[in-house]
């Protein structure tokens, strides 16, 4: 299926969107869980400050498991996020993704001005 040049333009300031809206997600569970998770394990932290050996902090997540299901959910959506864009930007959108993006490019074109997305889509570059 080939874009039009303007279509094309649309398209990747959909995916950039699409883009900013990923790690948007990363920051802000960095930014809520994180210190939540560090604040429920802070006596094992004070511990392991002083005297840190990997048992301590093993110990210190199995008895903190809400703790360590907060950090890991950090970890590895920073870790997804960061391979996905790294594949994209190493070997382009896959034809999968570019069809999504299409459907949605369209689905955000037949609803018009009314879509939250469509002034940053129809932008025109400065």
């Amino acid at each position: 299926m080939a874009l039009s040049p303007d279509q094309e333009d649309r398209l990747q300031r959909l995916h950039r969107l699409t883009v900013y809206g990923r790690w948007g997600v990363v920051v802000v569970s960095w930014v809520v869980l994180a210190p939540l998770a560090l604040w429920g394990m802070r006596e094992q932290l004070s511990l392991l400050q002083d005297y840190f050996t990997w048992a301590g902090l093993r110990y210190g997540l199995i008895f903190h498991p809400w703790s360590a299901i907060a950090l890991s959910f950090c970890v590895a959506i920073t870790a997804s996020v960061l391979v996905w864009q790294s594949r994209n930007i190493l070997f382009g959108l896959p034809q999968r993704e570019r069809q999504r993006l299409s459907k949605k490019l369209a689905a955000i074109e037949r609803q018009g001005q009314q879509h939250p997305l469509w002034r940053w889509i129809h932008q025109t570059p400065p």
